[in-house]
Formats: C-alpha cells, sequence, structure tokens
C-alpha cells in the first residue's frame, strides 16, 4: 500500500509519495537514489507506469535533508528512471509540501516562504509566495533557483534526413538540445507528438556520447535529458513558445523548468537577456513560467548564468495504491 498526492504544474502531473516507500540507504542524495535504483525499482515502476501511471508521469519522494541547513532531501522518478532535478516537479513539491504541512513554514502572506531541497543535482533554494484564504494556507506560486546555467555548444549542425538542423546544446540542470520547430518543419504542438518525437529521437541519438553533453566539472550531469522546441509564442504576454520531449519519448506539456533555463542561458549568451530582464515562456497547452537571471557564475572555465524559474501548481487528487504480489502488472507495464 503506497499513498501519494498528486499535482499539476503547466498541465504536466507530479505524484509525491508519502507513505509506503522504504526509507533509502545513503549519507548523499546520489547515493540514495542508487539505493532506490538496486532495492526499490519496482516501486517506482509500479507508480510510474501504467496501470497506476501513465508515460507523461514523473513521481518524487521526500526524504531526510543531507545537509544540515535545508528542509528535506528529493527524488525524482520518471518511467525511464531517476533524473537529479525537475523543475515542474519542484514547482509542485513545493505546493504539495507546504499546502499540505509536510514541511513546517512560519506565517502565510507576505513575503515567500524559502525552502531548500537537497537533489541528487546538488542544493535547490526555492521560494513560495503564499496566502491565506478561508483558513486555508494556499501556495499561489512557487520558483526555484536552477542550477548554474550554461551554453556548450552553439549552432551545432546536425543532419535529419534531407534537413539540416541547427541545435545549441545547453545545461539548465539538465543537458538540452535547443531546435526551431519551424527549421524541423514542424509546429511545437501537441498534434505533431509523433513526428517531434521521431526529430528528438534522431537529435539524441546524433549527440549519445559527444562531448556537448559532458558536464565541465560533474560527470554524474553529462547526457543529453531532452530536445526542446523552440517557436513564437500565441500569447501576447509570452516571450517563446516551447515544446521538450524528453529522451524516453515523454512529451512535456508544461513550458519545462529545467528547459526554460537552458533556453535562457542560451538568450543570454546571445546577449539577448540580461540580469533582471523577464522572460516568459508558453508551453504547448498555453500555460506560462516566468523567469529571470539572477545571477552570473563559472562552471569551470565556463560563463553561466543562475536563472530563476516561478510558476503555479495545483493539487488535483490523494490516492492510495495497492501493490499485489499476485498481480501480474505488480511492477507496471510499458509500450
Amino acid at each position: 500500500m503506497l499513498r501519494a498526492i498528486d499535482a499539476h504544474c503547466g498541465g504536466q502531473p507530479l505524484r509525491l509519495v508519502v507513505d509506503g516507500l522504504p526509507t533509502p540507504a545513503g549519507s548523499t542524495m546520489r547515493a540514495r537514489e542508487r539505493w532506490m535504483a538496486r532495492h526499490a525499482d519496482r516501486l517506482r515502476r509500479a507508480l510510474v507506469l501504467e496501470p497506476r501511471g501513465h508515460p507523461d508521469m514523473t513521481a518524487a519522494c521526500l526524504t531526510e535533508p543531507e545537509h544540515s541547513g535545508s528542509h528535506a532531501g528529493l527524488l525524482f522518478m520518471r518511467a525511464d528512471g531517476y533524473v537529479g532535478v525537475c523543475g515542474h516537479g519542484l514547482i509542485a513539491v513545493a505546493t504539495i509540501a507546504l499546502e499540505r504541512g509536510l514541511i513546517v513554514h512560519g506565517e502565510t502572506g507576505g513575503p515567500d516562504v524559502p525552502l531548500v531541497f537537497d537533489t541528487s543535482s546538488g542544493t535547490i533554494h526555492a521560494r513560495a509566495g503564499m496566502a491565506s484564504s478561508g483558513g486555508r494556507a494556499r501556495v499561489e506560486t512557487a520558483a526555484f533557483a536552477a542550477p548554474p546555467s550554461f551554453v556548450s555548444r552553439p549552432g551545432l549542425a546536425l543532419r535529419h534526413g534531407p534537413r539540416e538542423l541547427r541545435v545549441d546544446v545547453a545545461f539548465g540542470g539538465a543537458f538540452h538540445a535547443i531546435l526551431d520547430a519551424e527549421a524541423a518543419g514542424l509546429p511545437a504542438d501537441l498534434s505533431a507528438r509523433g513526428e517531434l518525437r521521431r526529430v528528438a529521437a534522431g537529435v539524441l541519438e546524433a549527440l549519445a556520447g559527444s562531448q556537448a553533453v559532458e558536464h565541465p566539472v560533474d560527470a554524474a550531469l553529462s547526457g543529453l535529458d531532452g530536445v526542446v522546441f523552440t517557436a513564437p509564442p500565441r500569447d501576447p504576454e509570452a516571450h517563446l513558445r516551447t515544446l521538450t520531449v524528453y529522451a524516453d519519448g515523454t512529451v512535456d506539456r508544461s513550458p519545462s523548468g529545467t528547459g526554460t533555463a537552458s533556453v535562457m542561458a542560451v538568450l543570454a549568451a546571445m546577449g539577448l537577456l540580461n540580469e533582471g530582464d523577464p522572460f516568459v515562456c508558453e508551453g504547448p497547452i498555453g500555460l506560462r513560467a516566468q523567469g529571470h537571471v539572477v545571477g552570473r557564475t563559472q562552471v569551470g572555465e565556463v560563463q553561466a548564468i543562475v536563472p530563476e524559474i516561478r510558476g503555479s501548481a495545483w493539487i488535483t487528487g490523494e490516492h492510495t495504491f495497492l501493490v499485489d504480489e499476485d498481480d501480474p502488472l505488480k511492477e507496471g507495464v510499458r509500450d
């Protein structure tokens, strides 16, 4: 029996498991992630895959913090395994944790409530803007400072069928290949998800093992997480429209937090986004994430920005899942 609270951020689901998972062993979040993969991975599959989940589900669980100044540790799980940091997931977890009292906070209203999460990609600082209505605390928005984000390889030429594509490879907590959708002959729209998946698969194959997706100081963060297709926005208040396809074929309905950070790194490197400038990113279903550059730094010898991404999440349900040992699909099924 496992209990979970579900939410969505920008249309992308997050399932926070609050009871039933074993306590992962290890003094670091990376060690705990490895422990989960070795000893409890069947529960990840049961929760994320059909029939209890679906291909686009992301799950998470809170742990004891790795560092004394943090509120909690945080592990993220997807259909293809574990991911160090998930932008829409951070916003959703902050919302669930504060609204359901899983993390104790001070007075509601006024300044943002600070939150610090330890992840296998590092410590993430977040802020939740809270209000009280009818005696109930509500997280109106939540923001997180993405890991230092940078461009690894600008304007990289790749061939896909008869087309030569130009992609910018950037890191925003994970590596993304950023590609103009029109250049690929496709709209950044869910109606074209099949073709977008095929183009993304070609880009992922072309960049597999490339030095462009090697992190300069932390090899564990290397590897391409997905492809971000960009297009002109439909919302007049947005600066860009994006659709992200992850390495496992998942299509993100939200603007993608880490994807937005990667796009911001590209715009900053081009001189189109300065510190403090607002950046509004529209996702494929029209919901938006807001970002701005809060600082600049270096990752090894590479110039980087520190983006802050803000969005909203809503709790959609509270669930009790049963995993029967006699069930032939007790560990889920994937196409």
